[in-house]
């Protein structure tokens, strides 16, 4: 089977290391990619020699041997290129946020339905993370129940001194609750079994950083269903003692059990990340998720090539992106910001 063609146009959040390389292990071709940004380029060009480096974006989207366009670019472009790639035949896979406004998700619904291409966002802190994809399958096999609230927990090391311009800029990175939060919307959504949620509350903050204006670094938001409810937390204090860049947890309560999930480190415990924890009626057990497969990039290719949706529906990852953007509406309305 001749392996799906990938280029990338966009490489300014090093999550694209993480694409490229999703799409790398389950069997793709990496054949060019294109950045304006000379030092980000000899960095990448050093990671993947055998893509090559185009001058023009056009002759990614113009090769008809080109089936996928990946972007990592700023958030604010990340919606153009897709819905380029998008009118020129390709699918595209893309990093979170997938857009930063609710004008670009409209205009990538309209056209990802007109063209019938593949939009997909890889929200890493699902796809990338072997605990959430090991939680998926026990919620799905009925091991706690019916899932009736989540609580998930996004804190991330900031490092100003190694971010770029746009970083602190509102309308480039989208807000705090559409650049980071986006992964718990998605989370919500997948581990509830549906498409849509109320926003009961949201609001951002910068606590501690007005240096920079345009930055903020915290966020929450507070969703609920007939069915269940949602709390998300998000911000940019991660301490540099931490061994890793974020202790990232979620909690799903059903009504016959319970899930934790210490994703990249179970702080003064166990070593490593992917940690899982089970609480049911037989007790409390510990499941140590970091051998587990991730099978996202290889049911991307799959869908690429049959037309299905097995790795996200084309309809959840919209959904996330439009809870993330409304969230982040309401909490800066009712801050009038």
């Amino acid at each position: 089977m001749t392996p799906v063609r990938f280029a990338v146009i966009g490489i300014n959040h090093n999550h694209i290391f993480g694409q490229a390389n999703c799409l790398l292990d389950a069997g793709a071709e990496f054949t060019g990619f294109y950045a304006q940004e000379d030092d980000l380029a000899a960095e990448f060009a050093a990671k993947y020699p055998q893509a090559k480096r185009y001058d023009d974006p056009r002759r990614a989207l113009d090769d008809p041997a080109i089936e996928l366009i990946v972007t990592a670019a700023i958030p604010d472009q990340r919606a153009r290129i897709a819905l380029e790639a998008m009118r020129a035949g390709k699918d595209v896979m893309t990093d979170k946020p997938g857009m930063t406004t609710l004008e670009d998700l409209a205009e990538l619904r309209l056209v990802q339905a007109e063209t019938g291409r593949i939009f997909s966002v890889l929200y890493s802190e699902h796809f990338e993370n072997r605990a959430t994809v090991r939680a998926g399958e026990l919620v799905a096999s009925g091991a706690i129940g019916k899932v009736v609230s989540t609580a998930g927990f996004g804190p991330h090391r900031m490092r100003p001194a190694l971010r770029p311009e746009w970083f602190f800029e509102r309308k480039r990175y989208g807000g705090i609750l559409v650049d980071i939060a986006s992964h718990q919307c998605e989370q919500f959504l997948f581990f509830t079994g549906v498409e849509s949620a109320e926003i009961l509350s949201a609001s951002v903050g910068n606590r501690a950083h007005t240096q920079w204006p345009g930055l903020q670094d915290t966020g929450d938001i507070h969703l609920a269903t007939p069915d269940a409810t949602g709390f998300i937390r998000v911000d940019w204090f991660t301490p540099e003692g931490l061994s890793t860049w974020g202790d990232g947890r979620l909690f799903i309560t059903g009504t016959e059990g319970m899930i934790e999930l210490r994703k990249y480190v179970d702080v003064a415990g166990r070593s490593g990340g992917d940690h899982l924890f089970l609480t049911d009626s037989k007790g409390v057990t510990h499941m140590d998720c970091s051998a587990l497969p991730l099978p996202y990039g290889a049911q991307l290719l799959s869908d690429i090539r049959n037309r299905t949706e097995t790795a996200m529906p084309q309809s959840r990852c919209f959904a996330a992106m439009e809870l993330a953007l409304k969230a982040q509406a309401k909490a800066e309305g009712a801050q009038n910001v």
